[in-house]
């Protein structure tokens, strides 16, 4: 059984926290909820969001394996179409205003299960998060450690696990980091340039061969 090398550990685990701290639907959702309905409900819907990547791990690790079974060829075709995916990615968010707007949702009682239960559901049919674990993961794949479907496992249950605590303690603090984001207004748009900036790298480095 293949295990991370240490560098395919760090190197990931600096991406993904990067990427998760970054404006986007589920941790301003999280913000929100935490800022609005109290530090339990917050972190219950951020623990969700974070968990439901499980799901799209699974589905890329199935998705690599049954490439690389089909031919070697048409793992490295999908290694590269996800570069492209990630510096398109990046380059939406080198653009991106970097506003990040909080706002409060409606008033309707629901318990902690409830919307632990609706992140991880969000997130988990959420097309767009698949794109990318197909896109993302596969980059710190190293072809030579062998068993690549097992090293996809291993980056996305870090991935999903880096994600639940960024996430939960968000909800925990949202309150506090709500009031930040308000008085720091270039706090969104320097996260987004950092993430657009790893994106665009981590395209560039694969599709050049680097």
């Amino acid at each position: 059984m293949t295990w991370l090398s240490p560098e395919q550990f760090f190197g990931f685990l600096s991406a993904a926290l990067l990427i998760t701290l970054s404006p986007g639907p589920d941790n301003l959702m999280v913000l929100s909820i935490g800022a609005s309905r109290g530090r339990r409900l917050g972190m219950a819907f951020g623990l969700g969001c974070g968990l439901g990547c499980l799901s799209h791990t699974v589905l890329a690790a199935l998705g690599v394996g049954a490439l690389i079974a089909a031919s070697p060829a048409a793992f490295l075709a999908l290694k590269l179409a996800g570069g492209a995916y990630l510096m398109v990615l990046g380059w939406q968010a080198l653009r991106s205003s970097g506003r990040m707007s909080l706002q409060a949702d409606g008033a309707v009682e629901v318990s902690v299960w409830q919307l632990f239960g609706k992140g991880m559901f969000a997130n988990a049919i959420n097309p767009k998060v698949v794109m990318f674990f197909l896109a993302f993961l596969p980059q710190f794949v190293v072809s030579g450690r062998g068993d690549a479907p097992w090293q996809i496992v291993q980056l996305g249950v870090l991935f999903t696990l880096q994600a639940a605590v960024l996430f939960g303690l968000l909800g925990y603090f949202a309150g506090h980091v709500g009031r930040w984001l308000h008085r720091n207004a270039s706090a969104g748009l320097w996260l987004d340039r950092i993430a657009g900036c790893v994106f665009v790298g981590l395209g560039f480095k694969l599709i050049m061969g680097l």
